[in-house]
C-alpha cells in the first residue's frame, strides 16, 4: 500500500501490555518500569497502553549480550578455575 508521498506505509502491529510482557518472558509490572524508564516506548490510548510490535522486536534484538560481557557476574569461578588449573599443572 502506498500513500500520497508514494512511500509504502505500513500497518502497525499494536501489541497489549499483557502480550508484549509474554513476548519478553517479564511481568508486567518489569513491562511497566522498562516503559516508565524509557527503555520501551508505549502509547496510552485513554486508559488503554499499547506498545508497537516492531518496538518490541527492536528492544528484544538491542537487549542481545555480547560474548565476553558477563565476566563481571562470575567471577570467583573464574578465579577457581584458574587455581584449580594451576594446581593441576
Amino acid at each position: 500500500m502506498l500513500n500520497i508521498t508514494g512511500m509504502a506505509s505500513v500497518e502497525i502491529q499494536w501489541m497489549s501490555t499483557g502480550e508484549a510482557a509474554r513476548r519478553l518472558g517479564v511481568t508486567v509490572r518489569t513491562l511497566y518500569r522498562l516503559i516508565d524508564e524509557g527503555e520501551l516506548p508505549a502509547y496510552k490510548f485513554g486508559r488503554v497502553i499499547r506498545l508497537q510490535q516492531n518496538e518490541v522486536d527492536d528492544f528484544i534484538s538491542q537487549s542481545r549480550i555480547e560474548p565476553g560481557k558477563l565476566q563481571h557476574l562470575y567471577p570467583d569461578a573464574r578465579r577457581e578455575l584458574s587455581e584449580a588449573e594451576h594446581s593441576l599443572g
